[in-house]
């Protein structure tokens, strides 16, 4: 069997992180981590 590539490697790792391709899920994940200070906005 050849060595894996960066692209296998990618691959691998995101099936064991249980990644999920669906824009829906993305959306609500960002917005989980993505909270902004509205201080900040207000300069």
């Amino acid at each position: 069997m050849p060595p894996k590539t960066q692209l296998d490697k990618f691959k691998q790792t995101a099936r064991e992180l249980e990644c999920d391709e669906s824009e829906e899920a993305f959306e609500r994940k960002l917005r989980k981590i993505a909270k902004t200070d509205n201080k900040m906005d207000s300069d």
